[in-house]
């Protein structure tokens, strides 16, 4: 059997990962999508309760819609906003169901690289294929040999540490009991009963970390969890920026869940603390946690610790391949420059695809959130855009994955992630091309209607584009 008629391996069956399985098919290539989980859509599936702060006209994808359509499947409504339940059982369970037994679920790849060929072995390397390594849930071992590879398999299995260094503070895994690096369901009673009436820190900056606080303070005003308390943990500093673009952001609910964060402060029911880089965790007499930062200082005790600092790649399974990442972010090195937050601000990310995501070994890609490493920011219509130029230039149509398209939303912040802003820059601006809008509040009705509360804020964009 010749390369070309082996399949190509598509690890993961998220959306970026069945929109690639989608865009093969419509070439004529037989892909083999190996998804981890019990069901396609794992990773999705955790949080369910979390809305998108895009639409369901933003979350679809083209090829994978085509292969829908026969089925009598209807997108939902494109204005509106799907939570990851409804991203999942409405359109990755379908999908995976029309692509049939070209998705294996409890497949777990435990390592790729070429048949024969170690990552040291120059030797007719370009003409062997590559061989995945997977383990099932069952406990049974295969060899899959492939003509390519996709890794689609995200980050959402390595969040990252409360630790301000970039590895766990001392204390932060004897701490686990009290910690989740997860945004809490707050809907589920259990849940929402460890953080009622309670004093729990947050620690991050990005859309999680406002998702996480809009919720404790509806928690905060509900009649029965009088008390409940946010210690909003930041790395960096206050500035026009902290909040996200506000009314500037042309994805309204994704500007609204910064003003949500802010309302939260604004109200009392959140207090900030700024340039604390957390170094260790300690427990008081009554076995509640202690913040200790890298500049020695202690906060208050607090019940509960929500750390939502970012994911990071799993890169071990690939270690036998040759990749070639960048040093920091551990993206592709093409792609790296145009997401590299400590560089990248207000201008949206320039139009990328194969080219911008190959390797020294050819045929391997990384697309969806794990081309992106530790860059913080991502879009679904990113992915898709991606995967469908990845499968045109594997299909050999280089005029049609070299074409590649994409206009992503403003997000209206400027200046970049001001990393190392410090704690008293608090009437700061933006930096950057443009000046940070004044923020409206908005107040979440409750987590499921991220969305919808956003419907109303104006959507602009930051640098005139």
């Amino acid at each position: 059997m010749s390369t070309q008629q082996l399949p190509v391996v598509v690890i993961g069956a998220g959306p970026a990962g069945l929109a690639a399985a989608a865009h093969l098919v419509e070439r004529g290539i037989e892909p083999l999508v190996l998804e981890a989980g019990a069901e396609a859509g794992a990773a999705v599936r955790e949080w369910s309760h979390v809305r998108l702060f895009s639409t369901w006209g933003e979350v679809v994808d083209p090829a994978a819609e085509k292969l829908l359509a026969p089925t009598g499947w209807t997108r939902p409504d494109p204005a509106t906003y799907p939570s990851g339940g409804d991203w999942a059982e409405q359109y990755l369970r379908p999908l995976a169901d029309a692509l049939g037994d070209k998705v294996r679920t409890g497949a777990t790849v435990t390592g790729v690289s070429r048949a024969g060929r170690d990552r040291i072995v120059d030797a007719d390397r370009e003409q062997q294929p590559f061989v995945v390594h997977v383990e099932y849930a069952d406990g049974r071992e295969e060899r899959v040999l492939a003509r390519a590879v996709i890794d689609a398999s995200g980050t959402w299995a390595t969040a990252g540490p409360a630790g301000g260094s970039g590895l766990p503070a001392l204390g932060e895994k004897a701490a686990a009991d009290r910690i989740t690096y997860r945004v809490p369901d707050l809907t589920n009673p259990a849940v929402r009963a460890r953080y009622a009436g309670r004093r729990t820190a947050v620690i991050g900056s990005g859309a999680s970390a406002f998702t996480a606080l809009a919720h404790l303070d509806e928690l905060a005003e509900s009649e029965d969890a009088s008390g409940t308390h946010a210690v909003w943990v930041l790395r960096r500093g206050i500035s026009g920026s902290t909040f996200g673009g506000g009314t500037a952001d042309q994805l309204p609910a994704r500007g609204a869940l910064g003003l949500a964060a802010k309302a939260a402060v604004d109200k009392g029911h959140a207090d900030a603390v700024t340039g604390f880089r957390t170094a260790a965790f300690e427990r008081d007499a009554d076995g509640r946690l202690v913040l200790l930062g890298e500049d020695g200082r202690r906060l208050d005790a607090v019940d509960e610790v929500i750390v939502l600092t970012g994911f990071r790649p799993d890169l071990s399974f690939l270690d036998e391949l040759r990749l070639g990442l960048d040093e920091r972010l551990q993206a592709p090195v093409e792609l790296a420059p145009l997401i590299d937050p400590n560089q990248h601000s207000c201008g949206t990310v320039y139009p990328h695809g194969h080219r911008e995501l190959s390797h020294p070994e050819q045929g391997v890609y990384l697309v969806g959130m794990k081309s992106y490493g530790r860059a913080p920011t991502f879009l679904a219509m990113t992915g898709y855009e991606q995967v469908r130029s990845v499968a045109a230039a594997i299909a050999g149509d280089l005029d049609s994955a070299d074409r590649v398209e994409l206009t992503l939303p403003e997000t209206g912040v400027c200046g970049g992630a001001g990393l190392f802003d410090t704690p008293d820059a608090q009437q700061a601006d933006g930096g950057g091309c443009c000046a940070a809008p004044e923020p409206q509040l908005v107040q979440l009705a409750a987590p499921a209607a991220v969305g919808a509360a956003a419907e109303d804020a104006s959507a602009g964009g930051c640098c005139g584009s």
